[in-house]
């Protein structure tokens, strides 16, 4: 009997995943987590089958979270859920340890394609983006530089709560970080990004399907 777990924020996002996974794995035992410290303290206590894994979620940095969870258990099968565009997620989290990444509007099939590789210590990337990737690197398309990717996991995390209008101490508290250090990166994002303040930061994710 699989045993799993769906870490997510949103109860209504847990109830529609965890009844399509039991009809797919009838006999799965779904555990769930609705924010970062709850998701460690049962992946420390569990072996899962497979942990999916929301990217957005209260008292966690994503990418410290992942890379916490296969500190102490390196053959974690985890796949990734988010709404935030693949392109430029994707391989951030396929590169410290996941292994896959899946949208939240994905299709059933596609859900069902991404939950088995997983659980086949197999990785999924979506068609569209092997699609996309694989145009790049043969040169069929020439792809502008997304300024997005110049930032660190760490920039990155802090770029989208400051997106959703946050403020350095508000942050902090979520990742458990000083203000002054939040305040350090919050200016070296502004600097990779070329912006002067968070509007200019929100206009140049609308153009780059940041949002």
């Amino acid at each position: 009997m699989p045993q799993i777990l769906l870490a997510d924020d949103h109860a209504i996002v847990r109830d529609g995943l965890k009844a399509y996974i039991q009809n797919i794995i009838p006999h799965s035992n779904i555990d769930e987590a609705n924010d970062g410290d709850s998701t460690f303290e049962k992946i420390k206590q569990n072996d899962y089958a497979i942990i999916i894994l929301d990217i957005n979620m209260p008292s966690t940095d994503s990418f410290t979270l992942v890379s916490n969870i296969l500190a102490i258990k390196p053959a974690s099968k985890i796949l990734m859920l988010s709404m935030n565009p693949e392109e430029i997620f994707a391989k951030r989290y396929l590169n410290i340890g996941a292994l896959g990444y899946l949208n939240k509007d994905a299709a059933a099939d596609e859900i069902m394609q991404a939950i088995t590789n997983v659980m086949d210590n197999k990785r999924y990337l979506s068609p569209s983006l092997i699609h996309t990737l694989t145009e790049n690197a043969l040169g069929k398309k020439q792809f502008a530089q997304n300024p997005f990717d110049l930032l660190s996991p760490r920039e990155l995390e802090i770029t989208r709560h400051l997106m959703k209008g946050e403020t350095v101490s508000q942050i902090g508290a979520t990742l458990h970080l000083h203000t002054s250090t939040v305040g350090t990166h919050k200016s070296r994002i502004l600097e990779k990004l070329n912006c002067k303040n968070i509007i200019d930061i929100n206009e140049l994710a609308r153009a780059h399907n940041f949002m």
